[in-house]
């Protein structure tokens, strides 16, 4: 659990007899933000201390709002008028065709790209206000993680830490430990000294999902995260988001091809020339993407929709 969830959980712990003082009552009351336990009890249990698995996903907070979402860029509109919803402990797949306007969607949550229309909001805060980027964590298309700087893969992973810690804070114990369950949860952990520019291609983008990890974020936000990525990569970062989730975490991530992602995957948001055309169960796969030995890492052409190979 992330330390914002415990701190969470520490201020809404219940205490006992401040009522009863107030009123003289011999027996105590419970409250809970000085709201009475009997009334406590009659909210919904996202108010107190509810885990997603226990409370029906319309009712659990949204994380990510998108409103009627308009990007252009130039005279071209990629996104028209998209609208989304993203509730805690939810782990949403955005799939589509390439330029379909999928990433596009994902930089505009993040702020990366203006709106043109519509609103986001991050965590019920409009994202022009948003300051609480410690919450989030994010791992764009695979760029590689050396990016020519000589650093060790702990080293690049530590750099998750900083949006938490700030930059004048000096790395203690808290930030070693959050380092070191990064670099397990991904399989790396007897390549922490390791030169990052020595990893193959999928150890690095495991590299940055470590990092991404480390910041201890209550939402992850991934643009093709296994995209070109051994399966081997492809398993460990599939293991590392099962327990994200299992730890009350929420993702939001972009994908051609869900692999062995798709049992995570509590919805599927299908994306088409900037328009949201579904979005619900995971589309069943047709075409070769349905037979047992199509091979799930391979870019797809600009016609074909991820599972569905529109024609």
């Amino acid at each position: 659990m992330s330390e914002h969830l415990r701190v969470d959980a520490e201020e809404r712990r219940v205490t006992v007899g401040e009522q009863a003082r107030a009123t003289g009552n011999s027996t105590p009351r419970a409250t809970v933000n000085g709201t009475p336990r009997t009334a406590v009890d009659e909210l919904p249990r996202t108010a107190v201390d509810a885990t997603p698995d226990t409370v029906p996903v319309e009712s659990r907070r949204t994380v990510v709002g998108v409103d009627r979402a308009v990007v252009s860029y130039g005279d071209r509109r990629v996104l028209r008028s998209v609208s989304l919803r993203v509730r805690t402990g939810e782990v949403v797949a955005v799939l589509g065709a390439n330029g379909s306007g999928k990433s596009t969607l994902i930089r505009a949550v993040l702020g990366l790209v203006p709106l043109g229309g519509g609103s986001v909001e991050l965590f019920g805060t409009p994202l022009r206000r948003f300051r609480q980027w410690a919450r989030l964590g994010y791992v764009p298309q695979r760029l590689g993680a050396g990016s020519g700087v000589p650093a060790t893969v702990a080293e690049v992973v530590a750099a998750g830490r900083l949006a938490r810690r700030g930059f004048l804070r000096p790395s203690g114990a808290a930030d070693r430990t959050a380092v070191a369950n990064a670099l397990h949860a991904v399989g790396l952990s007897d390549r922490a000294a390791d030169p990052v520019s020595t990893l193959s291609g999928g150890q690095q983008q495991r590299t940055l999902i470590a990092r991404a990890l480390a910041g201890q974020p209550e939402l992850l936000i991934l643009d093709e995260p296994t995209a070109g990525v051994d399966a081997a990569s492809q398993e460990a970062f599939a293991g590392a988001l099962r327990n994200f989730v299992a730890d009350g975490g929420t993702v939001l991530l972009v994908a051609h091809e869900l692999g062995p992602l798709a049992p995570l995957i509590s919805r599927a948001v299908v994306v088409a020339q900037g328009e949201i055309v579904h979005d619900g169960a995971v589309p069943e796969p047709a075409g070769h993407h349905a037979d047992t030995d199509h091979d799930h890492v391979h870019p797809h052409g600009p016609e074909e929709l991820p599972g569905l190979c529109i024609k």
